[in-house]
């Protein structure tokens, strides 16, 4: 696939394409199913799908809020997005500049003089240009005038519609499952495998890789989970994914620390995985965080969670999709 970090990549001679819009944060089941109608519209039109989205978050600039938590990096974006069909993803670095463009300048500038656009396919709830004041009816009579076409694709709605908002607040809850259904895979974590304080090996029995997550990553709520801890790169390596117990928190029971997100890859106290691209999947939650009297105390609570992870991954047969 393709990856453009703006316009400006974009081959000059680059030909017609049919494209989708969005900020895409997770990928979620709302995101495949435009992305699916897109593909539908490409392969009739024999054309290629390209992606346009946006870094940072839209919000963060237009309305100088605090960046969302971020459930898919850019990295990460743009393989699901590549997975799902997309053939090209164009990120536009998202300005004050960009935002000010209206609604026909932003078809000209983007679709229409770069990416040749044939065939445009959005959510139906899409908004464009300066102040928003573009929407679905505006891109298509646009359309009419620059020679493309428009579709609004249908919100995925269970009990409420799919949106990158709900998810993070499913996780802001620990509402792992909630947020695994609406992504249609388990919500990742991703970094690298820094030393921590060494308890878990030293202490408390439990080996544990802690990830140094990136800013603005979406952290599911202080608590206990059962996932996956994987290598995002694993290479020669013969193993890259292990069955685990997380923990993420501020160990009260230590009076206290930085908020961590540490992985106990279940049975496992050989691993050595320091420096390493690592990311951990959150599949089942187990309990909220809590303070123990006793670090006694606190090692049986750990090996019943253990425990209790164990038998929620039994039988996933190493597979992160495989997830019951």
């Amino acid at each position: 696939m393709r990856r453009w970090g703006g316009l400006e990549e974009i081959p000059r001679d680059w030909g017609r394409s049919v494209v989708t819009i969005g900020v895409f944060d997770g990928v979620h089941r709302g995101h495949q199913t435009i992305l699916r109608t897109a593909v539908d519209q490409a392969r009739r039109l024999d054309l290629p799908v390209v992606v346009v989205t946006f870094e940072p978050h839209p919000d963060s600039v237009v309305r100088d809020l605090p960046h969302p938590a971020v459930l898919t990096p850019p990295d990460r974006k743009a393989e699901l997005l590549a997975e799902h069909g997309a053939d090209a993803v164009c990120v536009l670095p998202f300005t004050v500049e960009l935002s000010r463009l209206s609604a026909e300048e932003f078809v000209q500038h983007v679709l229409v003089d770069r990416l040749h656009t044939a065939a445009v396919v959005v959510g139906e709830n899409f908004r464009f240009g300066h102040k928003a004041a573009g929407d679905v009816d505006v891109l298509r009579t646009l359309g009419e005038k620059y020679d493309f076409t428009t579709e609004g694709v249908r919100l995925v709605a269970d009990a409420d519609t799919i949106t990158s908002t709900l998810i993070r607040r499913y996780l802001s809850e620990g509402n792992v499952a909630e947020a695994r259904v609406e992504l249609g895979r388990p919500h990742r974590v991703e970094g690298r495998i820094v030393h921590g304080a060494a308890r878990g090996r030293e202490l408390l029995g439990f080996p544990t890789a802690n990830l140094d997550c990136p800013a603005h990553a979406a952290i599911p709520a202080d608590g206990v989970y059962a996932g996956w801890l994987l290598r995002t790169a694993p290479g020669e390596h013969a193993e890259s994914c292990w069955p685990a117990a997380i923990s993420v928190g501020t160990n009260p029971t230590f009076e206290g620390s930085p908020r961590t997100v540490e992985a106990y890859a279940l049975d496992r106290d050989d691993l050595d995985l320091y420096g390493e691209a690592m990311a951990i999947e959150f599949v089942h939650h187990i309990r909220g965080q809590l303070r123990f009297d006793s670090v006694d105390e606190l090692i049986e609570a750990m090996r019943r969670d253990v425990d209790q992870a164990r038998e929620l991954m039994a039988g996933t047969d190493g597979d992160p999709s495989d997830v019951g």
